[in-house]
């Protein structure tokens, strides 16, 4: 029997397979499969597979994620050098165009918190002034036990050195965030900010302000939830609560559809034409000395509080001027205290609320004289609230009084709010005798009373409308 050899092949064709952008190289070899060739086939082969799967960032992009500098998202270790790493690098591109001047466009640039909860023992803060265009949102910020207790968590403001300007910063926006301040300053700053929304934030724990505004225009505070402790009402330790959730220390900003849970003063303001709508403070009771809020800008108030629910705390204002109060509900003998500071009180409506309280007969609105009295009263209207549980005061009234004789007298003193200042009065006799017409006259105005008298006795009905807020 006769036995052929043939010699094999060498290497068997190259099979090249590309599935799914992954590039699949077969080689056969006749020798061992562990040679030093075919090591170095493998080598080029991961090379080669991982160049093609490898993930680029997106030429461009504007979005920072923090986690890729370093923060850490569970909160166990100090982000602020990553967080401010981060930012700078989002303002550090400048784009074309600007925005007010010396304010440069960013375009949008968004600085992301990723969803985690990062510990900082600074605040956050742009490394200059003059930035705009900028959202920040996200995630969590939880101040550290040394975070100073002076200092905001989110702070756009600039050391006087660094910036001359009028406005340091525009359109920042600060969205789906929440700070936790550990009880050791305060949450957002913004001071000579223009035109700075912040929207869904949720900031606790608070020494100081939740929210300071100051200087600037058109602060946009909106959807958001403030309160120093995390409470839903009925807390133990309500007496004790501290702080301002809102502090607006500036001009023509708004507040629209904010929840203030705990302080000891929901919102002060300190500025001009700032409106607020919407907003449900239920922070410290007016009987343990919260305020829901304090018009703290005697004789230049220009304050609009519209649409609100005043939840057993209530609204105090200094030498009120042009102030306006409508479509507001106050539940459980929450009133408005008017303070006078230098006796002005000028341009006020107080019209179309509800005043809920608990029979103690107190007044839904008030006057603080212990200062001084309201001497320049001019354009009060008090008028059209209903009220249940608590005194009615207005300054309009109408009354009717029945008798038999030459004299009636109506007192208005239940129902008016300023006590000697009737400014318009209009009345009627009427009477069913037949034959009779008397003579009668205004005899007298005395301290909210009003006295009609007639030149002979008659059977008769005097009805008299009264007015302390006409415009002199």
């Amino acid at each position: 029997m006769a036995f052929h050899f043939y010699k094999p092949l060498n290497l068997l064709p190259l099979l090249v397979f590309i599935i799914l952008n992954h590039l699949y190289v077969g080689y056969s070899y006749p020798g061992n499969p562990l040679s030093p060739d075919h090591d170095v086939q493998i080598r080029k082969l991961q090379q080669l597979k991982s160049s093609i799967s490898q993930s680029k960032p997106v030429s461009g992009s504007r979005v920072y994620g923090v986690s890729s500098y370093g923060a850490d998202p569970t909160g166990k270790t100090d982000s602020t050098d990553a967080i401010l790493r981060a930012i700078s690098d989002a303002v550090t591109e400048e784009r074309d165009g600007l925005l007010m001047e010396g304010i440069t466009n960013h375009g949008g640039v968004q600085i992301n918190l990723e969803g985690g909860i990062y510990k900082i023992s600074r605040p956050m803060k742009f490394p200059v002034a003059g930035v705009g265009n900028i959202v920040i949102s996200g995630g969590t910020l939880r101040a550290s036990d040394n975070f100073s207790t002076d200092s905001y968590l989110i702070d756009l403001s600039t050391s006087s050195s660094s910036s001359n300007k009028k406005y340091n910063y525009e359109y920042i926006t600060l969205r789906d965030i929440m700070l936790d301040c550990d009880y050791r300053g305060g949450g957002i700053r913004a001071i000579d900010a223009l035109r700075t929304s912040i929207d869904n934030c949720y900031i606790t724990h608070f020494a100081t302000n939740g929210i300071l505004v100051q200087g600037g225009h058109e602060t946009y505070i909106r959807n958001s939830f403030l309160g120093q402790h995390i409470t839903a009402g009925a807390d133990s330790h309500e007496r004790n609560f501290s702080g301002t959730a809102i502090n607006l220390a500036g001009n023509d900003n708004a507040v629209t559809d904010v929840v203030i849970f705990s302080a000891a003063i929901g919102i002060t303001i300190s500025g001009q034409a700032n409106v607020i709508s919407g907003v449900h403070c239920y922070n410290k009771a007016t009987g343990f000395g919260g305020t829901g809020i304090y018009l703290k800008l005697p004789g230049l108030t220009q304050t609009r509080i519209v649409n609100s629910y005043f939840d057993y705390t209530g609204i105090v204002t200094e030498d009120p001027v042009q102030l306006h109060v409508s479509g507001c509900f106050f539940l459980g003998d929450a009133f408005i205290l008017l303070k006078s500071i230098h006796g002005t009180i000028n341009g006020i409506n107080i019209v179309d609320n509800m005043f809920s309280g608990s029979n103690k007969g107190i007044d839904i609105v008030q006057l603080d004289e212990r200062n001084r009295a309201f001497n320049t009263i001019d354009q009060i209207i008090v008028d059209n609230n209903n009220v249940n549980g608590m005194n009615l005061k207005a300054t309009v009234a109408k009354g009717v009084v029945h008798g038999n004789g030459t004299s009636w007298t109506i007192d208005f003193n239940r129902i008016l709010l300023f006590p000697r200042h009737i400014k318009f009065v209009q009345y009627t006799l009427t009477t069913s005798e037949s034959n009779v017409f008397p003579k009668y006259i205004l005899r007298n105005i005395s301290n909210n009373k009003i006295f009609i008298e007639s030149d002979i006795a008659v059977n008769g009905s005097v009805h008299v409308s009264v007015d302390q807020g006409l415009s002199r």
